[in-house]
């Protein structure tokens, strides 16, 4: 008895010390992922003159004819590794430059439109997990029925659908037609009393649906949330036709397996065997997916963020992109690169606590 609860414990050890290791390799792995996505950021910026990258320090079309001096000064003619070496010096500083669009600094503006963003995405991310598993679940169990059918329908409609088509149309049907769920983030009322009542209106989060309700005004908190219904509805309509898809596929792999085939002809519980056992190893693979559909998500923003007039990073990044605000795009495409690699981090260190096969790789 003794040999075999230390047995265990060695077990359990190795178990941890094994997953340990997996991260630290992760960890490393992260820091070359990084490197390469900087240095591919920085080589697209450098496929401009330097006078076109000088444009970017012009505050008035009095310094246009003294680019060549700008250049100079700020040595956008340097060979490329010393250039390279200065930008990470500036960035991890926080000097990412200056937005002509926000008419601030980079930095500054970044943290000014990440709320509205983030507002948008902590309503869509969690309903398309959940729906996406769901659907694709009862999908896989009721196959080549109705309920399959009409789920597979509305997958190849949302896949099929640009998401700037489909928020046009949501947007004359539902505010157009109905005159429901308006654009924008808050109405204009309501943004000049918050401005000249900051006593009253306290800014815990700058997003308007929780100040609202930590600040007791449930009428601001409304109005933001009905503003949020179209975004999130294109939103959901569109990223949770593909983990609809491979939530299907892997749930009818699963039961298709020897022991459920088994626990089914001994009589067991159909709603135990399918949505206990089958869907819990079932998603397994759809983890990777659903990772990357929520990086995804904050990225499918710029479109959703400008037709509905949401003032966030999404919006910003496409009137930067308009008025090539070079700092700018070098700046948000930074940080999406940043998130997309701290989310297939965390998924990689999730997928490996799951199946302890992967750490073996």
């Amino acid at each position: 008895m003794p040999a075999l609860c230390k047995a265990g414990k060695n077990q359990f050890l190795f178990k941890r010390v094994s997953l340990t290791t997996y991260i630290i390799r992760r960890f490393f792995f992260l820091a070359f992922v990084l490197f390469g996505v900087s240095v591919l950021i920085f080589s697209i910026l450098m496929t401009f003159s330097p006078e076109r990258r000088a444009m970017a320090y012009v505050k008035s079309p009095q310094q246009v004819k003294d680019l060549p001096i700008i250049v100079q000064q700020l040595g956008l003619d340097d060979p490329f590794h010393i250039q390279y070496v200065r930008w990470i010096r500036q960035v991890s500083t926080g000097n990412w430059g200056y937005s002509f669009v926000a008419a601030k600094p980079v930095w500054e503006a970044f943290w000014y439109y990440f709320p509205i963003t983030l507002e948008l995405n902590l309503f869509t991310i969690p309903i398309i997990i959940i729906f996406g598993i769901w659907l694709g679940t009862v999908s896989g169990i009721h196959r080549d029925t109705w309920v399959d059918h009409s789920t597979r329908i509305f997958a190849i409609v949302g896949w099929s659908l640009p998401t700037f088509l489909f928020a046009l149309i949501i947007l004359m049907i539902f505010y157009g037609y109905f005159n429901i769920f308006p654009p924008g983030i808050i109405d204009d009322g309501f943004n000049v009393w918050i401005r000249e009542n900051p006593d009253q209106f306290k800014r815990y989060t700058y997003l308007y649906t929780i100040d609202g309700l930590l600040n007791g005004r449930l009428d601001i908190a409304l109005d933001a949330l009905s503003r949020l219904v179209m975004p999130v509805f294109t939103q959901v309509v569109v990223v949770v036709a593909i983990l609809l898809r491979v939530m299907r596929s892997s749930m009818i792999e699963e039961i298709s397996k020897d022991y459920i085939m088994t626990a089914l002809a001994k009589g067991a519980d159909n709603n135990t065997i399918y949505f206990k056992h089958a869907r819990k190893n079932a998603l397994i693979p759809v983890i990777t997916v659903a990772g990357w559909l929520a990086a995804y998500s904050m990225e499918g923003s710029i479109a959703v963020e400008y037709i509905f007039n949401r003032q966030g990073i999404g919006w910003w990044l496409a009137n930067a992109a308009i008025s090539l605000d070079l700092p700018v795009l070098m700046g948000i495409c930074l940080f999406f690169g940043l998130v997309y690699v701290i989310i297939n981090l965390t998924l990689d260190i999730l997928y490996a606590y799951i199946d302890p096969r992967i750490r073996l790789n």
